[in-house]
């Protein structure tokens, strides 16, 4: 499997892609939204698209697991696994906004090694595996190359959720020190920095969905994705996106400070 991770990241891209597509036909058309037990909100393009990629997985590799925010686990046994998000910022998508995503992740033997993530109203496909390389619509990016943490920019998903998960003064730190502060949000924020237009992207809290596309995107980008604490991982409840050069001055900010 490892010497054939092009063709996971080509597979990938392709049905994030028809997933993406398949948005499309519900976007800015009226979209139906309904609640959630959890609380969080879905719509007719959240299933039909987790549908269509469950049914590719299962027509190209009928022996992978599977999890997808939708329709949880399959194949919990399986070595490889696909883990899917079929529209990441929901509130983007629902209010005619064009940065949500659709996202596919490959983790084998608990390492992601594969991801896709599309932007179906700007048609991005940022997609890397690991030894491959990272791309946006074919051509190779790589992280920013910018050294002076008070300019560069930091991309969040909303303020008040810093707060809201206890952690007002990590963000009050990082937004004291940083250039500037974008709202540029969910997973377009940290395609932004895999992409050089961002330095940091700031999340705090995530769910493995939400992530698993970005380890090796930001790996094979010459940069990091993981956790507050500098573990690659997408089981960190939160998230933090950045430059290999600035992350341990993004770590310092983020350590949890007496008083």
């Amino acid at each position: 499997m490892r010497k054939d991770l092009r063709g996971h990241m080509e597979f990938a891209a392709e049905a994030a892609w028809e997933a993406g597509r398949l948005t499309l036909g519900h976007f800015r058309r009226g979209v139906v939204v309904e609640t959630k037990e959890d609380g969080t909100e879905v719509t007719p393009a959240d299933r039909e698209a987790e549908a269509l990629l469950r049914r590719r997985i299962g027509e190209r590799y009928p022996g992978y697991g599977i999890l997808g925010e939708e329709g949880g686990e399959t194949g919990e046994d399986a070595s490889a696994r696909w883990i899917l998000d079929p529209l990441d910022g929901t509130q983007a998508f629902v209010r005619g906004v064009p940065l949500y995503a659709v996202l596919v992740g490959l983790e084998v033997e608990g390492r992601c090694e594969v991801g896709a993530a599309y932007f179906p109203a700007l048609d991005e496909m940022l997609c890397a595996a690991s030894g491959e390389g990272c791309f946006l619509n074919g051509r190779r990016v790589r992280v920013s190359a910018a050294e002076d943490f008070e300019r560069a920019l930091c991309a969040f998903t909303e303020a008040a959720s810093f707060g809201r998960h206890g952690r007002s003064r990590e963000w009050e730190r990082v937004l004291r020190s940083v250039g500037s502060c974008r709202g540029w949000s969910d997973a377009y924020g940290h395609a932004l920095v895999a992409t050089g237009r961002a330095e940091i992207m700031l999340d705090p809290v995530m769910n493995p969905w939400d992530c698993a596309p970005f380890p090796p995107i930001l790996r094979e980008a010459g940069g990091y994705f993981g956790n507050w604490s500098g573990e690659e991982t997408i089981y960190g409840g939160e998230a933090l996106s950045t430059t290999q050069r600035l992350l341990p001055k993004v770590l310092s900010l983020l350590e949890p400070q007496d008083g």
